[in-house]
């Protein structure tokens, strides 16, 4: 097999490119089909052992829950913006319920066959100062009865005509039985509808004819019976299977060595080896959901596959720095993309992408601060136009940033600036205030809104201190109710003396 270059890194591609790319996912309409799970996220702190055995004991504090398995891989396609059709089945309980509740509010269109012979299974994971304790599964792994195969494979008959892709997820909990995975190939061959597989069992015969396979190292090692460690090893083992179960290609997943992409039936064989692409190691729960879902969404939105496998790349590089089972944004996707364009910017430094990192959307700034509070971080929250930078302003920052470990500083648009302040302001637009905000290190988080308070933003980020100038009184300060309601607390600066924009206006006009 003559392979093809290595594919070039993300700072040598278009920007352009790649931010339509993005734009294309929303076209995507994708199938999922797989074992669904409830994930359960228990955390805690543990201050003492235990008398009655030398284990650890778990004080709660909060609980999260899921969509795991394919219920994941389906999460995450809509939150990419594709659209996503969801068969499973759950056992008739209360976790079943709750996974009914949780697509709903993800607004997933979801067929769930009720199996009375199963429960639903549940992964609890207990987690204590970030790290992960212990993991309890309750679940039911024989195949699911034959009455449930055939309503499968009905389901699947129904919406093959509206898709450009299919997901078969399977977590060898008995639903993608043979009779289920060589029907939904096989119809899905007839329809011309590619079905990528997310594989658990070493025995790949199972899902022959697939259009693409994606397996990680170790269960690319386990199909082929050989190390896959090196480029080549990789290369030679993705022929092997291609080969052998009649594959369209095969995505192999390498953890810190990235992934390879290999089609060795093509006219010109393709091995495109993708550095990994990302900045902070978190929790790697559910990454290869987010990479599967990434790469049938773009190929369903009829992107080429090096593009779609491009974007899985670094949609799996954005969840792993989150905690739990995560999902990936078009935001997101976007930042990265501008953050690495930005080395070779007209700003052209590394401080240009830094501050680019701190310039969030609301729903990217909710996840950091998740992702900070379970490792015991405090978070902070501070408000205001910020218009012509004064002493004032940074004083007020420097006490709001010592009162918390991540500050998140919220600035009002310039639509807001206008009706709070008159037509004449902002003197600098809201980009350029929240890049100056941005590139200062007391300052972790720059967010935009344009609602006539921040509540929504607090209402979503639950800070633990909200900061504001001394000025105010506490039930004056927007928020302040909110605050008290769960444990959190105001933090009024001093004001520095002389200073405010106002003034600093009529000196400049006098």
């Amino acid at each position: 097999m003559t392979a093809a270059p290595v594919l070039p890194s993300l700072d040598d591609l278009a920007p352009a490119a790649l931010q339509n790319a993005v734009g294309q996912l929303a076209r995507g309409r994708v199938l999922c089909i797989g074992d669904i799970m409830l994930d359960r996220f228990v955390y805690g702190g543990v201050e003492r052992i235990s008398p009655e055995a030398p284990i650890p004991v778990l004080h709660v504090a909060r609980e999260k829950k899921m969509l795991g398995g394919v219920g994941n891989v389906a999460a995450n396609i809509a939150s990419l913006g594709g659209q996503v059709t969801l068969l499973a089945v759950t056992g008739h309980d209360a976790a079943g319920n709750e996974i009914v509740a949780a697509l709903e509010a993800q607004n997933i269109t979801a067929q769930l066959i009720v199996a009375t012979d199963r429960q639903t299974t549940v992964k609890t994971r207990f987690i204590s100062n970030g790290q992960q304790m212990l993991r309890v599964d309750e679940e039911k792994t024989t195949a699911v009865p034959t009455e449930c195969e055939a309503e499968l494979l009905d389901w699947v008959e129904t919406y093959l005509r509206d898709v450009g892709a299919v997901i078969l997820s399977d977590y060898k909990k008995g639903v993608l039985t043979d009779r289920v995975l060589q029907g939904v190939i096989t119809r899905a061959a007839a329809a011309g509808v590619p079905v990528i597989v997310d594989p658990k069992d070493k025995n790949f015969n199972r899902y022959r004819g697939a259009a693409l396979v994606t397996p990680n190292r170790k269960e690319l090692e386990a199909a082929v019976g050989q190390p896959c460690d090196t480029d080549a090893a990789v290369e030679a083992a993705a022929a092997e299977l291609q080969k052998k179960f009649a594959f369209g290609a095969v995505l192999a997943t390498r953890s810190q060595a990235g992934m390879s992409y290999i089609n060795a039936s093509a006219p010109v064989p393709v091995a495109l080896h993708i550095p990994a692409q990302v900045r902070d190691i978190y929790d790697v729960s559910g990454a290869g959901d987010t990479v599967i879902a990434t790469l049938a969404t773009g190929i369903a939105a009829g992107l080429p596959a090096p593009t779609a496998v491009m974007l899985a790349n670094l949609a799996a590089g954005i969840v792993v720095g989150k905690p739990g089972t995560a999902t990936a944004r078009p935001d997101e996707l976007l930042s990265v993309i501008a953050d690495a364009a930005s080395h070779d910017s007209a700003r052209g430094s590394l401080w240009a992408g830094a501050a680019a990192r701190k310039r969030l959307s609301l729903p990217g700034a909710v996840d950091e601060a998740n992702r900070r509070r379970v490792k015991g971080q405090i978070i902070g929250f501070t408000n205001g136009c910020f218009d012509l930078l004064h002493p004032g302003h940074l004083s007020t920052l420097r006490q709001a940033r010592a009162a918390c470990d991540y500050l998140v500083v919220a600035i009002n648009s310039d639509a807001s600036v206008r009706q709070l302040k008159g037509p004449t302001r902002p003197v600098q637009d809201e980009v350029t205030r929240a890049d100056i905000l941005a590139s200062l290190e007391m300052v972790d988080c720059v967010l935009v809104f344009d609602t006539e308070t921040p509540m929504p933003l607090l209402e979503a980020l639950r800070p633990d201190v909200l900061i504001k100038g001394g000025q105010y009184k506490l039930e004056e300060v927007v928020g302040y109710q909110l605050l008290q309601s769960y444990g959190g607390r105001i933090v009024r600066a001093d004001m520095a003396d002389g200073f405010s924009t106002t003034n600093t206006i009529a000196r400049m006009a006098s």
